[in-house]
């Protein structure tokens, strides 16, 4: 029996194949290794133990079990981490009380109900009817509609409020998820009530009904509109984009959306990415298109590795988990549309983060008109996506007379901002070069030309997403863990020098408690080697805490000699040699420490003309000059 659904999920997933369906690993020993998706790195510091079941990024410091990972990547709480693991190891969570549901969970609760609720009304009305004929009129397949789980919001101010206040919901949560809007204006009407809608021939919440459940003021988002659920990459519905009816008044607009809640997250979503990320990683390249339609519908079409921007301009947050599946990026917007601007900063937030872009050519059509007309239309278009900068020189030169002086201008005006976008110098130097030549101008003008250019849109994280940087590690604490790391792999073999190790080196609290009990264990004549059952036995007498801790220095230990050794080693091979390292650089530092302090209580001492005292100070200076002169020569 496992004491909680913590310790069952760890028990049942493998955190490098957890891991791995995130990132691209590789074999390095006992261990795995991967370039961290926390910040931005060439060499792979990324590290994930499967003994130990841990992971921890060298470069940047964050690390931890399987739970963290999912934290991080994911954006998420403990919670939310639990129930994506929990799902995919195939169990089911106990719902706690429901005064203990977070509100997060409640939200996750509104929203599932609210999508069965879209799919019933689309299957089970005369109006939802109509709405699934007019989709599969634009091609859509009955199984492609069930499989994105399109529904329909009735033409009613307080259907789904209705509803879901009949499951227990407040209308308070309700519009906390983003399904409710608050009016601010209530007109109490005597006239007659629609019998479905319970409202007044004006549109307004008839009297009786104000009160039932809280709904003063309040009701529904979506109404009479073909609702897209938007999902999280665990398969939860997270919000909702609701599309006007084709018989709509032309004043409506034509989506409406949920707004931001504790759960849905525009600037870190992208709708689709739940069921494309598999085949994002097979094609190793992701196609954006614009809209909800456009994705079904190439999804329909067998082209899988795309995601859906909703119209708006990618985040960097968004990048960000594409590149953890591919750093190939296809666009299929069209250029000279009115979106052509957001388009545009999505092409150069990608070029600057380093990747490859493609633009997909669409002659002012979108996937789902492809789709309606000729499939095969589409299929090509993929196939022949340009290089965005060739698309970008195609494009200036064609509306541009590259002879006169104007064009010219005109010309190295557009290009030259997104050439400087570039990360990498030698393709800098690339598309300068083919521009020169083009232009019939010297590389070094239009190179000068491009420094003293003032890019119109700064490329910047946003300010709710500060740029990652590794962090810096203490030298002294990062001594005393690789130290310590070594006499937990090795105490048998490094017997001698853990004898010889004071415990207050060891400054840090925990790792001073885990040294002295690791003496204390040793000294009753038990000892293991190369992380053998005895760690085992040695860490099960220790709390929870100095467990985790115990695994990420042993963990560090081995990163630090940089590749795996056997059980059996002498004095001359490496492991010693580098733990004695570490002890002398300690004591060394001990020492300084302590004959700084000397000098201080030696200055005291004369200016008090206490003989005495100074005496005693100065024999103790030059003891501890001795020695530390001593550690220099071994050093």
């Amino acid at each position: 029996m496992f004491n909680s659904p913590v310790d069952e999920i760890k028990s049942r997933l493998d955190i490098v194949e957890v891991i791995s369906s995130y990132i691209q690993l590789s074999q390095a020993g006992r261990n795995w290794k991967a370039l961290c998706p926390f910040h931005n790195e060439k060499t792979p510091s990324f590290i994930v133990s499967p003994e130990r079941q841990i992971w921890h990024c060298f470069g940047c410091g964050e690390g931890g079990d399987i739970f963290a990972f999912i934290m991080k990547i994911e954006g998420v709480e403990f919670r939310d981490a639990l129930r994506i693991l929990a799902k995919r190891a195939g169990i089911e969570l106990r719902a706690p009380d429901r005064k203990l549901q977070s509100e997060k969970t409640r939200l996750y609760e509104i929203c599932q109900w609210s999508s069965k609720f879209f799919i019933a009304h689309l299957r089970q009305t005369e109006r939802g009817k109509k709405v699934k004929e007019y989709l599969k009129g634009r091609g859509f397949s009955e199984r492609v509609i069930g499989e994105f789980q399109i529904g329909y919001a009735p033409r009613s101010w307080k259907a789904l409020l209705n509803f879901l206040i009949n499951k227990g919901y407040k209308a308070e949560e309700i519009a906390r998820a983003g399904l409710a809007v608050k009016s601010e204006r209530i007109k109490n009407s005597e006239s007659s009530k629609d019998s479905e809608s319970g409202t007044s021939k004006r549109g307004y919440l008839s009297a009786s009904l104000l009160d039932k459940g809280g709904l003063r003021g309040v009701y529904d988002r979506f109404r009479d509109r073909i609702i897209f659920p938007i999902f999280d990459l665990s398969g939860e519905v997270i919000g909702f984009g609701g599309r006007v009816m084709p018989d709509a008044n032309e004043k409506q607009a034509k989506y409406i959306n949920t707004p931001e809640t504790l759960i849905y997250n525009k600037g870190r979503t992208l709708y689709g990415l739940n069921k494309t990320s598999r085949w994002i990683r097979q094609a190793d390249i992701c196609i954006l298109v614009e809209g909800y339609a456009d994705l079904i519908a190439s999804w329909q079409m067998g082209v899988k590795n795309v995601v859906a921007s909703s119209g708006t301009a990618l985040t960097f947050e968004q990048i960000r988990l594409i590149k953890r599946m591919t750093n190939s990026l296809a666009t299929a917007f069209d250029m000279d549309s009115a979106g052509a601007a957001a388009t545009k900063r999505s092409i150069d937030m990608a070029i600057s983060s380093g990747m490859d872009v493609k633009v997909i050519e669409i002659n002012k059509k979108d996937p789902a008109d492809y789709l309606k007309e000729d499939y095969h239309q589409w299929l090509e278009a993929v196939g022949n996506a340009k290089s965005v900068m060739d698309f970008y020189f195609s494009n200036a030169f064609s509306s541009f007379d590259s002879k006169d002086i104007e064009g010219k201008k005109e010309i190295t005006g557009i290009l030259l901002p997104v050439i400087k976008k570039i990360p990498n110098k030698v393709e800098q130097a690339h598309w300068i070069g083919k521009l020169a030549q083009e232009l019939e101008t010297d590389e070094r003008i239009l190179a000068e030309e491009m420094k003293r250019s003032v890019l119109q849109e700064r490329i910047r994280p946003r300010q709710d997403v500060p740029p990652r940087n590794p962090l810096p590690i203490d030298r002294i604490q990062n001594l005393q863990e690789q130290l310590l790391g070594f006499f937990l792999i090795w105490p048998r073999e490094l017997k001698n020098l853990i004898e010889k190790t004071e415990t207050d080196l060891f400054t840090n609290k925990e790792n001073f408690e885990i040294f002295e009990q690791l003496k204390k264990y040793l000294e009753r004549g038990r000892h293991w080697s190369m992380l053998s059952s005895g760690l085992k036995d040695f860490t099960a007498t220790l709390g929870p805490s100095l467990k985790d801790k115990i695994n990420l220095l042993t963990l560090k230990a081995e990163y630090a000699l940089g590749k795996d050794f056997e059980d059996d080693f002498d004095e001359n091979k490496i492991p010693y040699q580098e733990a004695q390292y570490c002890l002398e650089q300690l004591k060394e530092r001990k020492i300084k420490d302590e004959l700084k302090k000397l000098e201080k209580d030696i200055k005291k001492a004369e200016g008090e003309k206490d003989k005495e005292t100074l005496k005693i100070l100065t024999q103790e200076f030059r003891r501890l000059s001795q020695e530390l002169s001593q550690l220099d020569k071994n050093l």
